[in-house]
């Protein structure tokens, strides 16, 4: 009779802990989620500047892609075509970890005859 209880009290200290490391696995999940979002963004963006379309819209094709709140640089020269992102993940309240930023980066060579421009 003196083990009575016990395993509520066990699972009183376990169920917490329990919420708390799969709370950060989701953030993680998250996180990576963010991260390959943001690098197809780029890599579209960066083939599509390459091609010769226009900043603006090469931009707005990635600004759609993206989580809102990204920051979105695009820029071209005559050799090549950069762009880059930068989103803020946040996490719960709960976990107390500060936000964490992810960044995506693509760049690709522009096609012979384009013009070079800067991002709007």
């Amino acid at each position: 009779m003196r083990d009575r209880g016990t395993a509520t009290a066990e699972i009183a200290v376990a169920l917490p802990s329990l919420v708390l490391v799969t709370a950060i696995v989701l953030w993680g999940v998250r996180a990576a989620s963010v991260q390959l979002a943001c690098t197809d963004a780029a890599r579209s963006g960066a083939r599509a500047a390459a091609r010769g379309e226009s900043l603006t819209a090469v931009r707005d094709l990635v600004v759609r892609a993206v989580p809102k709140g990204a920051t979105v640089q695009v820029h071209r020269d005559e050799a090549t075509v950069r762009v880059d992102i930068s989103a803020s993940v946040d996490t719960a309240a709960a976990i107390g970890l500060p936000a964490l930023v992810v960044h995506a980066h693509a760049a690709a060579e522009t096609e012979p005859g384009l013009p070079p421009a800067t991002s709007p």
